[in-house]
């Protein structure tokens, strides 16, 4: 079996670039590697009436906290057996976003931190529940919350189907969203975490060496 690596982070935090860049650094070491993006859009319906709610689509559904979780939760669930296949047949799957995301947003909305029961509950019903596979790593790609929303910011007016979506513009929850991360970081939460600063270059080479061979 592969190992399965997520990368976390804020909106903007750049994980779509850091997935690319170890994709490449696991691949100079020889190492197949399979990669998968969370929510699904455009693949999963749970993932798709995310994306409109945040749109403000199907009413009052974004206002629900516990609700907008359990779609990315069947979102997850739905990917499962591609993601088990993938870690039968691969050294390494990388995830941009996993369960940590479900738990970190959904926390900061509700003015919760990392030890409230809504990251056990999200823990209960994605992994104990559900039976997601769990990470081996975790990789949280941390960059202030100003820096996130410039960058979201500049992505909207770049991508045309990247606009802000609720949850991007809100910066106080993404300030609050920050500080759940970092606690999740730092109690392992799941799995070990490994922190890179998301404003400085990182040593992909190294990085990449430390998920072959983790210490």
């Amino acid at each position: 079996m592969g190992r399965l690596v997520v990368i976390e982070g804020l909106d903007g935090a750049g994980k779509r670039t850091l997935t690319e860049a170890l994709t490449k650094a696991l691949h100079d070491l020889g190492k197949s590697v399979a990669t998968l993006a969370f929510p699904r859009y455009g693949e999963d319906v749970h993932a798709d009436l995310v994306r409109d709610a945040l749109h403000r689509g199907h009413g009052d559904l974004a206002d629900s906290v516990y609700g907008m979780a359990v779609l990315y939760a069947l979102d997850r669930r739905g990917a499962a057996a591609s993601v088990e296949h993938d870690l039968r047949l691969h050294d390494i799957v990388l995830l941009d976003r996993y369960v940590a995301s479900n738990a970190a947003y959904g926390a900061a909305r509700l003015r919760q931190d990392a030890h409230g029961e809504f990251v056990k509950w999200v823990r209960d019903l994605e992994i104990n529940r559900f039976g997601l596979p769990v990470p081996d790593a975790q990789i949280l790609l941390r960059v202030s919350p100003e820096v996130a929303a410039e960058r979201a910011e500049r992505r909207a007016q770049s991508e045309v189907d990247r606009a802000k979506d609720a949850f991007e513009s809100d910066d106080d929850l993404q300030v609050r969203c920050a500080r759940v991360y970092d606690q999740l970081a730092a109690e392992s939460w799941l799995s070990p975490w490994r922190v890179i600063d998301g404003t400085a270059g990182s040593d992909h080479a190294e990085l990449a060496s430390g998920l072959v061979h983790p210490g």
